[in-house]
């Protein structure tokens, strides 16, 4: 088990392989352990690394800590980046992690090489944001009445991952991102929902990034369509590249071998 102290808290983390290094931000629930099959199938190529975000899974909650921003969540990255003498890298944020990037770029675009930002959830950038708010309070309020916030969580992460989202991640692993539920329910979820940097911040970046979405994604009558179009939305803020992944919201879950390679060459050509 490897740690380290970062910005006043302890940080859990996984490193495999040895080469340019790769970072990965998880987003809900926060665990290094999302993208355990996608480091391993890159690692003959790459330094991957991801870890548990602050106060989730093996990440301890810090003393006293009982509001988080995505200032600081983005802190924690580059804290980790600088402490594991990784810097720059180049940092794949897919989904609440691909808002986490978005901040790491804007306020530590020092410590990133190249940025690969998938589907984030800036809702209130897509085109019917009320009515995906009104998913969302549906499965929370369905969760909640089943198990409580674990309930709530596990609808949450059902909606937006799909069933076979869910299948693909083991009994232990399924029960840390339960265990999470407080953390991400009562600490981070109203700092994920409030952040939006603005236009001018955006087309202000300089570190290189490419946005990315999933080509299941991409027909406007499927499940999780907002997510595609938020990307293509975050492309053209940041005048950046679009390029479509394979599967859903997760595919670094469900499509683990078809993502590393579809992430290996762009991980070559960035990380020169």
């Amino acid at each position: 088990m490897s740690t380290i102290e970062v910005g006043g808290t302890t940080l859990y983390y996984e490193r495999r392989g040895d080469g340019p290094a790769v970072l990965c931000i998880p987003g809900v629930a926060g665990d290094a352990g999302l993208w355990s099959g996608t480091a391993e199938a890159l690692a003959d190529e790459f330094t991957m690394v991801s870890y548990d975000r602050r106060g989730n899974s093996r990440s301890p909650r810090p003393k006293n800590w009982i509001s988080t921003s995505i200032d600081e969540q983005a802190d924690d990255a580059a804290g980790l980046l600088r402490g594991l003498d990784l810097a720059p890298a180049v940092v794949f944020g897919a989904s609440g992690g691909g808002v986490i990037l978005t901040d790491l770029v804007l306020r530590h675009p020092d410590v990133v090489r190249a940025a690969i930002i998938h589907e984030p959830p800036f809702i209130s950038a897509s085109s019917d944001a009320d009515a995906v708010g009104r998913q969302l309070g549906a499965r929370f309020e369905e969760g909640m009445a089943k198990d409580g916030l674990r309930g709530a969580m596990e609808s949450l992460l059902h909606w937006a991952w799909g069933e076979e989202g869910l299948a693909a991640v083991d009994p232990q692993t399924r029960e840390r991102l339960r265990s999470n539920a407080e953390v991400f329910i009562g600490m981070e979820l109203e700092a994920f929902i409030e952040y939006l940097p603005s236009s001018e911040e955006l087309a202000g970046v300089k570190v290189p990034c490419i946005v990315t979405a999933s080509a299941e994604n991409r027909d406007p009558t499927a499940h999780y369509h907002h997510g595609y179009e938020v990307s293509q939305w975050l492309a053209t803020q940041l005048h950046a590249e679009f390029l479509e992944l394979p599967g859903r919201h997760v595919p670094y879950l469900t499509h683990t071998a078809e993502l590393a390679e579809c992430l290996r060459p762009l991980l070559r050509t960035l990380s020169i």
